[in-house]
C-alpha cells in the first residue's frame, strides 16, 4: 500500500510540472534598445536579444554592447526590452541608465502563481 501511495504522490507531481510547463509561452522578442536616453536608434539591440531569447520561456539577458563611435561615453546608457508570449501578451522591462553595460535582465513567459495573482 505504501508503494501505491508514493507512486500516486510521484505522478501527481509530475501531472502538476508537465501542466504548469504547458502553460509556459515562449518568448518573441519585439525589440531592444541601449541607450535611448542619449540618442540612440530605437531597436539597435533586437538582433542580439532576439538570438540569445528568442524560443525560451524565461531568459536571463546581459547587456554588454560596444558603443559606437558615435555615441558619447560620458552618458550613460538605459536599456528597454520589449517582447510578447507567443505573440499575445506583451510586455516590457527597462534597466535604468545607471544599471549600465554589463547589468542583467530577466524575461519571462512563465505564469505567476505567487502572492499577488
Amino acid at each position: 500500500m505504501a508503494c501505491r501511495l508514493g507512486l500516486l504522490v510521484i505522478l501527481t507531481c509530475a501531472a502538476s510540472l508537465l501542466s504548469i510547463a504547458a502553460q509556459a509561452q515562449r518568448i518573441h522578442i519585439e525589440s531592444g534598445t541601449y541607450g535611448a536616453n542619449c540618442g540612440a536608434a530605437s531597436g539597435n539591440a533586437t538582433r542580439d536579444l532576439a538570438k540569445r531569447c528568442n524560443e525560451h520561456a524565461t531568459c536571463r539577458y546581459i547587456v554588454n554592447t560596444r558603443l559606437g563611435a558615435t555615441q558619447r561615453a560620458a552618458c550613460a546608457r538605459d536599456f528597454t526590452a520589449e517582447w510578447s508570449c507567443d505573440h499575445r501578451e506583451f510586455h516590457r522591462a527597462m534597466l535604468s541608465a545607471e544599471a549600465g553595460n554589463g547589468s542583467s535582465l530577466i524575461l519571462t513567459c512563465v505564469p505567476s502563481t505567487g502572492a499577488g495573482k
